[in-house]
């Protein structure tokens, strides 16, 4: 039987014949051509991000406790962010977008293991994940309901 015939779970005809488990091997498979991917091209540009890469990303819920202009930098917030019982510094180059004091309280998500970066001076420990959409607006993305707990892992 041929990949065409029975493709894995995911649909991408890797050829291993409908398992949702992969074959143990040292070596992570290789990734299909991009004629064989289906689905929508991406857009020019942009790679394909293998599930070996994606997975080390930790998403975690974050509160904003505490929002301030970076002192250094037009377009940077300084926020101070709760994870659970862990509190760090971000910096998001959101400025021209939210005023610092209509943060605070909010629920955001966050790349919680990104590693820590100097940006004018200041040290910022992970990035809010916003979206970027027409007229040159951006929206962050929240959790809709606001009493979910910070700290919990976006999957």
């Amino acid at each position: 039987m041929t990949s065409e015939q029975n493709p894995c779970a995911c649909g991408c005809n890797c050829g291993c014949g409908g398992r949702t488990e992969q074959p143990a091997t040292d070596q992570p498979a290789p990734a299909p051509k991009a004629e064989e991917r289906p689905g929508a091209p991406l857009p020019e540009g942009v790679a394909f991000c293998n599930f070996d890469d994606f997975s080390k990303i930790r998403l975690t819920v974050a509160e904003i406790i505490r929002a301030e202009p970076h002192p250094k930098a037009d377009k940077l917030i300084k926020l101070q962010i709760r994870l659970g019982d862990r509190e760090k510094q971000i910096c998001a180059g959101i400025r021209a977008y939210y005023q610092p004091e209509d943060l605070v309280g909010r629920r955001i998500v966050v790349v919680d293991n990104l590693e820590p970066r100097k940006l004018r001076g200041e040290l910022s420990n992970g990035m809010l994940l916003a979206a970027h959409g027409p007229d040159d607006t951006i929206s962050l993305v929240t959790l809709d309901n606001p009493a979910f707990p910070s700290g919990g892992q976006v999957s």
